[in-house]
């Protein structure tokens, strides 16, 4: 079957192959916008490029203008339907994509087809707004070659060149552009960012979160992506000291932790009473978008983290807010001190804050508590001890850590210590918090990351949204708010590095790890070690980045000035020597022998050799004796072009006026060069 699909293709008709293969390079550029478009929407694009492509095959009329007409008020309606507005980035794509579609419908002349082009080109880059990966780089790399080779085929309109030809122009093209566009990438002013992310849906998997609901998810789906990638200054501390902070729980309704601030972010909002000690860690956080204002650090970071184009606060507790939400890759540098104290030494009347429970909820846990309260050996306790205590009864009570812990009732806390026992983390710290406030020992819930894994390709901590953690904070007189982990209680190798959480293999490589249980691992790392590069010098060269590098070049003080003349005078200097090169090339080349010379290279390729004796006219016989007819055209050509060179010139004039005769004549010859259909 495809040893035929060849044949079938050069079977077609000229107009019929090159609009399949328009449709079909079409096709590849709206593929990675499926899971963003609507449903209807997907399905009218996909409709109307296997319709368009069936006329094509059966040579049948293309609808009428009022059928498009009404296809377009239906397709608008539809979009203001679904997106509730005509404007903004997903109706924008959405239209996008219909008009792209119905304008395949119109494809009667060569004007509507640039028009198709160039709709294409824009929904190629729509692409961008939505994910900035490597693969989706690569997937629209491969449809900016399909475009190029269907306008370079555009502009063949003689025979049915092959589309192997325009392919190999539209790459040489492309490769003759790539200086340009890497010149224009490092100089060429940054602007922000013109595009977002798609909506958070972290409901049922791994992740960060603003607020907590405990009981609610029978079983979590770890999500293996990346939160953020981590490069330490020196050796890195400990895997299961890697808590970096984000935000804090204190209010709680019976079923939700939130927090207790109304505004996340606010300049006249003090620091809290930090103190550190010990040597600090230096390191370069590269984080993901979150459309959240977190800003991740090692706890505890004491300084302002060093941000492009951002303002940051620390809150009082302890947790780092920018004044906007990351939208897009961020990288930034920062300080922490692992050992670090903070919160008020002595109890104090904002601290009742952290010990109300609401009522009606859980009363067996209460009940617990009063009993340990009542207990002559706990009667006398401080707030250090009763962590202890409670740790211990994790530890020694039978309970577990999963995944798949079912969906839990109304007491939460009192499914979690007396009839199931189980949970993930979320369950754990929640439980444990319940139950020191109702021991009156203040206490709230933290959430962030822990842990991560180091990349041995590049050096890169990963830090992943199966990474996302809950622990608890437990203040204690004399020593403020002190971490308290419960799940490490419960699972140790949770916050270490021998049991961390992964998703359950898939059955290649299941079966990857049958022939080498490594192979997985370094193809992975390999992967994500690549796409951390491509993070690192293509996404986040930030404005930033770009004066560093004029700062290489020699100036103090880069500005805006600075980049704009650099930028100036690298395309003129380039230009001069494009043009220097040029006329170098011509003045050392006979542009007749060079155009003679390409064209025996061309014809040596389908199987027709020469030497350099060979004449034209020579050529031309041969190309005739083995084509026929449907070599005539470029025996013509190849008379043509000796005629320009052999032929008697006209009595009277100079060499030189000879040659200006000439000179039209073979410029004309190198535009039918061009548009030939050359022999398979």
């Amino acid at each position: 079957m495809l040893n035929r699909l060849p044949a079938f293709a050069r079977a077609l008709p000229r107009d019929a192959r090159d609009t399949l293969f328009l449709l079909l390079v079409i096709g590849w550029v709206l593929l990675p916008q499926i899971s963003h478009l609507p449903l209807w929407c997907s399905g009218l694009a996909a409709t109307v490029l296997v319709w368009r492509g069936w006329l094509a095959l059966q040579a049948r009329p293309l609808p009428g203008r009022w059928w498009l007409v009404l296809l377009l008020a239906l397709t608008l309606a539809a979009t203001f339907f679904t997106h509730r507005t005509l404007l903004g980035r997903d109706a924008g794509v959405t239209l996008l994509v219909v008009l792209l579609s119905l304008k395949t419908l119109e494809l009667r002349a060569r004007r509507d087809a640039f028009v198709v082009f160039f709709l294409a080109f824009f929904c190629m880059l729509s692409n961008f707004f939505y994910s900035q990966s490597l693969p989706v780089a690569f997937s629209m790399l491969v449809g900016l070659l399909g475009l190029l080779t269907v306008l370079v085929n555009a502009h063949m309109p003689v025979g049915k060149p092959p589309l192997l030809q325009a392919a190999k122009t539209a790459s040489a093209m492309a490769l003759l552009g790539a200086p340009i566009m890497v010149v224009l990438f490092m100089f060429f002013p940054r602007m922000a960012p013109l595009w977002g992310v798609p909506s958070d849906a972290m409901a049922g998997r791994s992740g960060l979160s603003g607020s907590m609901q405990v009981g609610n998810i029978a079983s979590l789906a770890l999500d293996d992506s990346v939160a953020m990638r981590i490069r330490f200054e020196g050796s890195p501390p400990p895997q299961r000291e890697l808590y970096f902070r984000g935000p804090v729980l204190s209010s709680f309704n019976g079923r939700e932790w939130t927090s207790s601030r109304a505004d996340l972010f606010s300049r006249r909002t003090a620091g809290p009473a930090l103190a550190v000690s010990g040597a600090p860690i230096n390191y370069e956080v590269t984080l993901e978008p979150t459309r959240r204002p977190w800003l991740l650090t090692l706890e505890a970071a004491t300084q302002v983290p060093v941000l492009p184009g951002f303002e940051a606060a620390m809150q009082p507790d302890l947790q780092w807010l920018t004044d906007r939400p990351i939208n897009d890759l961020l990288r930034y540098k920062a300080r922490s001190f692992p050992a670090f104290r903070y919160g008020p030494t002595r109890d104090e009347t904002a601290l009742r804050e952290f010990v109300e429970l609401p009522p009606g909820f859980n009363p067996r846990t209460l009940a617990l508590a009063a009993d340990m309260r009542r207990d002559p050996r706990y009667a006398q306790a401080g707030n250090a001890q009763m962590v202890q205590v409670v740790l211990e009864r994790l530890r020694a009570g039978g309970f577990t850590y999963t995944l798949e812990p079912g969906v839990y009732g109304r007491n939460t806390a009192d499914e979690f210590w007396f009839d199931r026992k189980e949970g993930f983390c979320e369950h754990i710290a929640s439980s444990f918090v319940i139950l020191m406030r109702a021991l009156d020992v203040p206490a709230r819930i933290v959430t962030g990351y822990q842990g991560g894994e180091l990349n041995g390709v590049d050096g890169f901590w990963t830090v992943r949204q199966s990474d996302a953690h809950a622990w608890a904070e437990v203040w204690q007189p004399g020593a403020g708010w002190v971490r308290v982990d419960p799940t490490s209680a419960v699972s140790p190798g949770r916050t270490g590095a021998f049991q961390r959480l992964a998703a359950p293999a898939g059955v290649v490589a299941q079966t990857l790890g049958t022939f080498s249980p490594t192979l997985l691992a370094d193809l992975r790392a390999l992967w994500e070690a690549t796409n951390n590069a491509w993070s690192q010098w293509v996404l986040n060269y930030t404005q930033g980045r770009q004066l560093d590098l004029l700062r290489r070049f020699g100036f103090e003080s880069p500005t805006w000035e600075d980049l704009s003349y650099v930028l100036i005078g690298t395309v003129v200097l380039a230009a001069v020597l494009g043009g220097a090169w040029a006329l170098w090339d011509r003045t050392q080349h006979d542009p007749w022998l060079r155009m003679l010379a390409r064209t025996r290279k061309r014809l040596a390729k389908a199987g027709l050799p020469s030497t350099a004796a060979t004449s034209p006219r020579q050529l031309a016989v041969q190309v005739l004796a083995r084509y026929g007819e449907s070599g005539r055209p470029l025996h013509d050509w190849l008379i043509q072009l000796e005629g320009q060179r052999y032929a008697r010139a006209p009595k009277g004039p100079s060499a030189g006026a000879r040659h200006a005769l000439q000179a039209p004549a073979l410029q004309q010859l190198r535009q039918q060069w061009s548009r030939l259909a050359w022999p398979a």
